[in-house]
């Protein structure tokens, strides 16, 4: 069977011959393409003869299949700036959004850090409670157009090698807390000024929706909701306040659509897990088990609804060298032996292969799979 056969069958409640194997490389390609240690033939649309070279499935990097349009709203960016001894240079590890409206300006500041490759909020968009009236006005005037061409070219690129995934708007508080504001700000307008803060949700919830029907009707088979939850973030009240109607409200139209949806949960698990999970989502994806997590794997499924499949389970340290081979080999059985067990699981990973993995390393999970992950008949 090919990698999209096994893992259409775990999707659709049926059983393969291996547990599929899919992972997340994007953090590792990135880096490797930042360093210049690409090889060319895996650069660009290469990346999907590097998943079948190294035997991953493919169904990340995904991307939200529709574009922003603002009235009345300017958005730039630019690189940060230094003056010394008179000059003025440019700080290319330093990234400035500004959001000019009428009501106001909104700035957020984001700094590149070599060593892992990736970029970190040094100042975000919400400083208080204050800044949320900007925000209002700046999803009040924006408005959405499909984006589905490189879903529809994806079909041809992957092949048997995986599936077609796009993403929907993450519900509005997680938008804030991931993006926007950061958690401190955000608890801090919630206390100070619960009505603005309320009002603002459902001003962003309302864009929410109209940038999801768009996802809902891409080529996409695949949805997720890039939530990044973790419960000691977003506890059992403020998802039940905040989230679990928008996800419930999605799943239910996912589902008529006939598509899988998903989620992304790469945290903490036990806080919070099953209340996800009770909303619909046909995946659970990046679900990080102990030691890095909360939950053992062989825990997971009695934490949540008996046809979700569980995506994840080997957490992205396990990469690094920090792990011996002759451990990482071990860790990677064992997670084998729970999975191999029930037709509900996707190895994958939690959440992402981190820059400076040893290409034999990735390569030889697929090993472990063919050795180690094929179902009891």
């Amino acid at each position: 069977m090919s990698a999209r056969s096994r893992v259409l069958a775990v999707l659709n409640k049926q059983k393969p011959d291996l547990v599929p194997w899919f992972g997340d490389l994007d953090y590792w390609i990135n880096a490797l393409n930042a360093q210049g240690l690409m090889p060319e033939k895996y650069q660009g649309p290469g990346m999907f003869q590097l998943h079948h070279d190294l035997g991953v499935g493919f169904y990340l990097q995904g991307y939200w299949p529709f574009q922003p349009v603002y009235d009345g709203v300017q958005v730039e960016q630019e690189i940060g700036t230094d003056v010394a001894d008179g000059y003025i240079r440019p700080i290319r590890d330093v990234r400035i959004t500004r959001v000019k409206m009428p009501v106001g300006e909104l700035l957020q500041v984001e700094k590149y850090l070599p060593g892992s490759y990736c970029w970190a909020y040094q100042e975000h968009y919400i400083k208080d409670w204050r800044d949320l009236k900007a925000i209002r006005y700046w999803y009040e005037h924006t408005f959405y157009q499909p984006d589905y061409g490189l879903a529809e070219a994806r079909y041809e690129l992957i092949g048997d090698d995986g599936l077609v995934l796009c993403y929907l708007p993450r519900s509005p508080l997680m938008e804030m807390i991931a993006v926007l504001g950061g958690i401190q700000a955000v608890t801090y307008a919630m206390t100070d000024a619960p009505d603005e803060f309320d009002e603002t949700i459902a001003v962003m919830e309302q864009k929410s929706d109209e940038a999801a029907g768009i996802a809902l009707n891409s080529p996409a088979e695949c949805l997720m909701i890039p939530e990044n939850l973790s419960s000691e973030v977003v506890g059992k009240r403020r998802f039940n306040q905040y989230m679990r109607d928008y996800e419930e409200r999605w799943n239910r139209k996912i589902r008529a659509a006939g598509k899988y949806s998903f989620v992304h949960m790469d945290g903490r698990l036990k806080g919070l897990i099953r209340e996800v999970a009770s909303t619909g989502f046909s995946v659970l994806e990046a679900l990080t088990p102990a030691p890095a997590g909360d939950l053992a794997i062989e825990e997971i499924q009695s934490w949540v609804e008996e046809d979700t499949v569980v995506w994840g389970g080997i957490p992205g340290f396990h990469f690094s060298d920090m792990v011996s081979d002759q451990e990482f080999d071990r860790f990677v059985i064992h997670v084998l032996e729970v999975m191999r067990s029930q037709p509900r699981y996707v190895l994958g990973v939690a959440d992402q292969v981190p820059p400076g993995t040893r290409w034999e390393r990735i390569h030889r999970v697929g090993q472990l799979v063919e050795q180690y992950g094929r179902y009891d008949r």
